[in-house]
């Protein structure tokens, strides 16, 4: 199981392209052939990175969170003349705070964006791939994924389910030779944080330097990762060090030392 080769009428579609991960995915594949189809609220945005890049580029403007939204993009996209050979569910969104603050759409719009988009979009474009045996998914999660995370329990969880989907994904889609793979960044600089409000230096208080990965770095591994077939990708070798220690310490150890280090524990 291989990325599959850039070709006439094969396209690669990144959600949340418009910054950030999603950015440098796009400038990867763009720059190793492939067509990429750049999907986003913000247009004007994917307008900017579509200048940039290297091959051909097509924007869809999408918000993610909205059902229809995503019912459509399979017909956008056919109508591009383009099949989808590479799927990367990169959109994603976080709240913080506790649970008993929270505010029930913000949360549930989380889940719309970091679960259900997931599993919508795969859902929607894998058949195609399998019919072609053809293709590759890269789904994003976070190191998060890896336990549960106080101050941010709706987007860990979120990631969590993102990461066990998209392995047993991977075990169903292994005889059709397609690849399906989990990106699992760390710290990295993207202004995600500050939108879920957690400002640079708070996160940067809170997660030592070494840690961080630049959105560059991350976007490569992730690609070569794919390309590789590897299942789960942790970029950064303290950050998979990190992965390690974060599954074998006690939950009643580990639960309260992350609910005293985040931020949302430490605002007035």
């Amino acid at each position: 199981m291989v990325l599959p080769p850039p070709g006439p009428h094969r396209a690669a579609l990144i959600t949340g392209a418009s910054s950030g991960i999603g950015a440098e995915i796009a400038r990867e594949l763009s720059a190793r052939g492939h067509h990429v189809v750049l999907v986003a609220r913000r247009t004007e945005q994917l307008t900017a990175l579509a200048g940039q890049l290297s091959g051909p580029s097509s924007i869809v403007g999408a918000d993610l969170s909205k059902p229809q939204d995503r019912a459509e993009l399979p017909n956008r996209v056919a109508a591009l003349g383009l099949e989808i050979d590479v799927l990367v569910n990169n959109a994603g969104l976080s709240t913080m705070g506790p649970v008993s603050g929270a505010d029930p759409g913000a949360e549930m719009n989380v889940i719309e964006v970091d679960v259900v988009a997931v599993v919508d979009l795969c859902t929607r474009f894998v058949a195609g791939m399998v019919t072609r045996r053809r293709g590759a998914v890269l789904n994003v999660a976070s190191v998060a994924a890896f336990g549960p995370l106080p101050g941010q329990a709706v987007y860990g969880a979120s990631k969590s389910f993102v990461l066990s989907y998209t392995r047993a994904l991977g075990e169903e889609l292994k005889p059709s030779g397609i690849a399906a793979t989990t990106l699992c960044p760390g710290p990295v600089r993207t202004g995600f944080g500050e939108a879920a409000g957690i400002s640079n230096e708070e996160a940067e208080a809170a997660l030592p330097k070494p840690l961080w990965v630049s959105p560059a770095d991350v976007a490569k591994a992730a690609v070569d990762g794919l390309a590789a077939s590897k299942p789960v990708v942790v970029p950064g070798r303290l950050n998979r060090a990190a992965t390690a220690i974060y599954h074998l310490t006690p939950r009643r150890l580990l639960l309260p030392l992350l609910a005293s280090q985040h931020p949302a524990f430490k605002k007035k």
